[in-house]
């Protein structure tokens, strides 16, 4: 159905303004059909060209999406408008976000000096003692640590790398299911996801492979606590995904462990293999303090070269008072042992839950991180279903891009004792509102 939102303009530009100022206002919903390029061309009186030329704009800043057949439409979270996840209803059990149990996540205590006087930290944009504190954090688990950097936060480093990286239009291969804010981001850069299956593995080497023969010039992959899936690396699998790998010399391989500290299970790097253009990137934000907006990343000279430079053209430096916190927190014993006790208790929580599911004929995945996914035939059912019990889970839709169905639920503050009763309603709902199971 066409949109009744009108569109107005003379030129592209104008007309790409139009489309865009009607998505920021929400008047043109993720979804909402536009006119074909045609019939918007003779309503406004310019050529075919022009209109064309709009929309092509608008889908190379991630505003719109063409479906083929399905025409043109406002993408599912368009650049200029936050997709925020939907409030969670009152009264109701938050298993939806992701989020560390503020229980286990150490005291926020600003550093006591501070950087004195108004001077810019660009020609010295990183902590001596933060960077070696990282090369501490990094090599015991193998990664080359001869080039590191900073950033805020791994969704930060990303859209930076792949700003000076790639064009718009370039494809990356990304997992499937995988991280929402990650899809959003590489599709309102105007790039074109290329989505690689995953198991309880992670990334699965048969449709990287694919993704790599279809142009994939970026490989986003997480090696332990997948998000949604909870798959991580094994030592095969790693060696299976550098065979591909192989074979592309030239892509840039970017390695997101987000919950490294917390996610349970041992790392397998891809990037001990020599890789030639890599970056493995690490956050704080699910063991240390959802407010700190701060990430390392290890990587080749040449995706330093990259970061760094378009770093300094922006913000410039990472907050050097963000970076003494951090360094507070990452060397002090208290801090490591409440870590390891974070480790442990999300563990027994995933597995908890897991095996009350199992138990009741019900599969789902999570063998690291701090969520479980459960392959259903009929998302909203089930959300709505489990809704009704009490408790507040996350629809698969945001994660997936061409997978099978599934809901997310995050086990972080969710106590043994409560994954029975929970199972319990999931048994019941999906009685309630699918014939078959299939897994």
């Amino acid at each position: 159905m066409a949109t009744q939102y009108e569109i107005t303009g003379t030129t592209a530009k104008g007309i790409a303004a139009s489309v865009e100022r009607g998505v920021a206002e929400g008047a043109l919903a993720p979804g909402a059909a536009l006119p074909p390029v045609r019939r918007l061309a003779e309503e406004l009186g310019v050529s075919p060209g022009t209109a064309a030329t709009a929309y092509k704009d608008l889908r190379q800043r991630g505003i719109l999406v063409t479906r083929g057949r399905g025409g043109t439409v406002v993408a599912a979270a368009p650049a200029v408008a936050s997709r925020r996840p939907p409030r969670v209803p009152e009264g109701l059990r938050e298993l939806s976000g992701g989020h560390p149990d503020p229980e286990l996540l150490p005291g926020l205590v600003p550093p006591t000096r501070l950087s004195p006087g108004t001077r810019s930290h660009r020609a010295a944009p990183r902590l001596a003692r933060l960077e070696e504190a990282v090369r501490d954090w990094l090599r015991p688990d193998g990664v080359p640590v001869e080039h590191v950097t900073f950033a805020h936060g791994a969704l930060d480093l990303v859209d930076r790398l792949f700003s000076v990286e790639l064009r718009p239009g370039d494809a990356v291969a990304m997992e499937d299911p995988g991280y929402h804010h990650l899809l959003d981001l590489v599709t309102a850069l105007g790039l074109r996801i290329v989505p690689v299956a995953v198991d309880d593995e992670g990334m699965r080497p048969d449709a990287l492979r694919v993704a790599l023969r279809a142009g994939a010039r970026a490989v986003v992959c997480s090696p332990r606590a997948q998000n949604p899936y909870g798959g991580c690396f094994s030592v095969a699998r790693r060696d299976a995904l550098l065979a591909v790998l192989a074979e592309e010399p030239e892509v840039l391989v970017v390695e997101n462990d987000h919950a490294s500290a917390v996610a349970g299970a041992p790392l397998h790097s891809l990037t001990v293999a020599g890789l030639p253009r890599w970056v493995h990137v690490r956050t704080v934000s699910k063991f240390l303090g959802t407010d700190l907006r701060w990430a390392a990343a290890a990587c080749d000279a040449v995706t330093l070269a990259r970061h760094d430079g378009r770093l300094q053209l922006s913000s410039g430096w990472v907050s050097h008072l963000l970076q003494e916190t951090v360094l507070g927190l990452l060397t002090d014993d208290a801090t490591h042992a409440l870590v390891t006790r974070a480790r442990e208790t999300y563990t027994v929580r995933r597995e908890a839950l897991g095996r009350e599911l199992t138990g009741r004929g019900i599969v789902s995945h999570g063998v690291s991180g701090m969520n479980l996914w459960v392959p259903v035939r009929d998302e909203s059912a089930v959300v709505n279903g489990l809704r009704s019990c009490g408790w507040w889970i996350a629809a698969g839709a945001r994660f997936r891009l061409s997978s099978a169905p599934g809901v997310r639920i995050s086990v972080a503050g969710l106590e043994p004792a409560d994954a029975v009763r929970l199972a319990s309603d999931f048994a019941s709902v999906l009685g309630e509102s699918e014939a078959t199971y299939g897994g």
